[in-house]
């Protein structure tokens, strides 16, 4: 079984507000193996940022400026997915996003379920495992024991590697794994996806580094805590 751990970052909530893709990244297993495959690709989204989110993400549209629009790269992100199964934290926000991306290319690109063998929803999952506690990627990282210290900011391919290390300790109950070696499942699960997923690819290297100050800061908190309170949670905090 060939599945694809996918991530996307995005100019604001909402792709119904117009909102955009500015990037995907993606990693690919094979029988529950990580296979050292990745996709990633930052994308020039037409469009400002809406408040908030270039904090989230450290992108800017400096960074993005020479970077090709979506329609450019459409064929080699469908061929990268194509027939497998998708596993994807909080799926109706990235599916939502990547569908509009479609739809604006025509009517021949279809939808994304239509091109995939399946979407899993992994936040789905840790909230049937965990329910009732916080269910973020941060948080199950920490519950699972997968190291994110390195992740201080969103990062498409990032998310997507620790993503992928989260739901093989997810599903390390479901069936053979096949890792071999003494310990655990969910250890040996753990062991090789780090393993897998050690080294960043090159152009990772690039991304930009944005440094909050105390009062971006402070007006972001701000800004989540009226998200919350609009519509009940945050997605950027989904749990």
């Amino acid at each position: 079984m060939r599945q694809i751990v996918l991530d996307t970052e995005t100019t604001g909530l909402e792709w119904k507000k117009g909102n955009r893709v500015v990037e995907i990244g993606c990693v690919e297993l094979i029988e529950r193996r990580p296979t050292g495959r990745t996709w990633q690709q930052y994308i020039h989204p037409d469009r400002e940022f809406e408040p908030g989110a270039q904090e989230v993400t450290g992108l800017t549209l400096e960074f993005l400026a020479d970077k090709p629009r979506f329609v450019e790269i459409a064929d080699a992100f469908l061929d990268f997915v194509d027939g497998a199964e998708l596993i994807i934290h909080n799926a109706a926000f990235d599916v939502g996003f990547l569908d509009y991306e479609l739809s604006l290319l025509g009517p021949q690109y279809g939808r994304l379920h239509e091109r995939v063998a399946g979407i899993e929803d992994s936040l789905d999952m840790a909230r049937k495992r965990y329910p009732g506690q916080r269910n973020s990627l941060d948080a199950l990282c920490k519950r699972l024991g997968v190291d994110n210290a390195h992740r201080q900011l969103h990062g498409a391919l990032l998310d997507a590697q620790l993503l992928a290390e989260v739901y093989l300790a997810l599903t390390s109950g479901q069936g053979e794994i096949g890792f071999g070696g003494a310990g655990t499942a969910d250890e040996n699960a753990r062991a090789a996806a780090t393993s897998a997923f050690a080294a960043l690819p090159a152009d990772i290297a690039a991304r930009p580094r944005v440094r909050a100050t105390e009062d971006e800061l402070t007006a972001h908190a701000a800004r989540l805590e009226t998200l919350r309170k609009k519509a009940g949670r945050c997605i950027w905090e989904a749990g």
